[in-house]
């Protein structure tokens, strides 16, 4: 594997990519990507990670990022509906709370 694209600086915006690991950073690059990434994008990352890891990544290490129709469009499209009741609450950024 070459280095991260340029190209994926902007979504990777908290980091360097010139200093991101595939495999210790994989989550924030997985993560990242998913719910923010392009078709593009996605394209790449489906190239330079099996689809199973980035299956495990998104189940095993959630991140609260994802808008509810990045969250919807992964569980349901991606990744072909799942078939598990996933709560939104560990990965969608903007529920509303409970008061």
């Amino acid at each position: 594997m070459t280095g991260i694209p340029k190209s994926l600086q902007s979504i990777l915006w908290s980091r360097d990519i010139n200093g991101l690991d595939f495999e210790k950073d994989k989550v924030y690059i997985i993560n990242q990507i998913l719910s923010l990434g392009t078709m593009e994008q996605l394209s790449w990352l489906f190239r330079v990670y099996p689809k199973s890891e980035i299956k495990r990544v998104f189940l095993e290490k959630p991140t609260k990022i994802y808008s509810p129709s990045a969250f919807n469009w992964i569980t349901k499209i991606v990744f072909d509906n799942l078939g598990i009741n996933l709560s939104p609450s560990a990965y969608v950024n903007n529920l509303p709370r409970n008061i």
